[in-house]
């Protein structure tokens, strides 16, 4: 394999020192200013934001040519480190559990490489350094504040733990999940338990709703689709005699096509229209809608893979059913999201969470490889 980068050691050292101070979503003021102070050093073009965290800048070639996005998202989690790390988290309670030091280690790294090769670039690469994407709305936040305006395509990454360094996994279509949550409460009539007839029992009606909604998936959705329905809390009442007058279901789906998406939220709301009859009770469903499907573009994927298959092991991997707000760029340009082999221990959000470093060469070549590659093909075919 050939090496693009050969100062590991200073970005082994950004990397412990991103890693040892965490920051909370839309609280990366610390992350945002070191992120500035590097990309000046290279003498990189900072963009004008309105955000308050976060970092964009650009490196042109050809001022003529395309323009390529790379994403590396730069926030922290809520969470206690429990590793033995030499460089684990300095600020208690906040940990990088999902390696965004990895991804925004990795972006400066290839934004280096980019500058040092900014007058063979064939157009214009758009650094983009997002904040809060752990909230699910960072990246609609970057696309409110402009800074795809002009962007031909946009490329992202995210480590994972189960993929040997060494590896890039992308495909074509669906790669996570969009994300969404729900909250249905039923009103009924609560009283003795021993008299129910005087009562509106909204147990017996959510009881119902929860085993109908379970049929959702298995008879509407094409088994060549993924997707799922699940209820992870019910509370309703806490006396042995007593029915309650309220219950409260919380729960998630997670689907791969919008299509299927607007079909689970339809048949959720005829579920409640028909138990609400059944059960003479009255229903409220609320929807937090959350991220989009990460849903890769056809043609830039190609170009993708094969400016890095003779480099790295390239794979299709499984789709994930976790979410990543990189989907709200992809509804604004045609993007490619791929996965990064980092080889760790545990999975994303585990307290044990960590990276091998060496992957972050690994992705910071492939940033380097693919916006060149993309950028030269776009203009080739003169779209832009």
């Amino acid at each position: 394999m050939s090496r693009l980068v050969n100062d590991e050691t200073a970005y082994q050292s950004i990397f412990e020192e991103l890693h040892q101070h965490p920051e909370l979503s839309l609280h990366e003021y610390e992350t945002t200013a070191k992120i500035r102070d590097w990309l000046q050093e290279q003498s990189i073009t900072l963009r004008e934001t309105s955000l308050p965290t976060g970092v964009f800048a650009e490196i042109s070639g050809d001022p003529n040519g395309p323009a390529v996005g790379l994403r590396a998202d730069i926030d922290a989690l809520p969470i206690h480190e429990q590793t033995d790390l030499p460089y684990k988290s300095r600020n208690e309670g906040v940990m990088h559990a999902c390696g965004h030091d990895f991804h925004t280690t990795a972006l400066l790294w290839a934004a280096a490489l980019l500058k040092q090769n900014q007058a063979n670039l064939p157009g214009t690469v758009r650094l983009i350094f997002q904040p809060a994407e752990e909230t699910g709305h960072g990246g609609l936040k970057v696309v409110k504040d402009g800074q795809l305006k002009g962007l031909d395509t946009v490329i992202g990454i995210h480590n994972k733990p189960d993929l040997p360094v060494g590896t890039i996994g992308v495909k074509t279509g669906p790669l996570m999940a969009a994300c969404d949550k729900f909250k249905i409460t039923f009103h009924g009539i609560g009283g003795h338990a021993a008299i129910p007839e005087r009562t509106r029992d909204p147990i017996v009606a959510a009881s119902s709703f929860v085993q109908t909604a379970q049929t959702i998936v298995s008879r509407n959705i094409s088994p060549k689709h993924e997707a799922v329905v699940s209820i992870t809390s019910i509370h309703g009442g806490d006396v042995w005699n007593v029915l309650p007058g309220e219950v409260e279901l919380l729960g998630t789906v997670r689907t791969f096509y919008d299509q299927d998406r607007d079909l689970i939220i339809d048949r959720f709301a005829e579920i409640a229209d028909g138990l609400q009859k059944a059960c003479n009770v009255q229903i409220a469903v609320e929807w937090g809608q959350g991220t989009p499907s990460v849903f890769n573009d056809e043609k830039i994927t190609r170009i993708v893979r094969e400016a890095n298959e003779n480099e790295v092991q390239v794979v299709t991997p499984e789709v994930s059913v976790a979410g990543d707000d990189f989907s709200c760029f992809q509804r604004e340009v045609p993007g490619v999201f791929a996965f990064v082999g980092s080889n760790g221990p545990e999975d994303w959000h585990h307290p044990a969470f960590h990276v091998d470093p060496e992957g972050i060469r690994i992705a910071a070549e492939f940033y380097y490889r693919s916006a060149v590659a993309v950028l030269k093909a776009l203009k080739d075919s003169n779209v832009h």
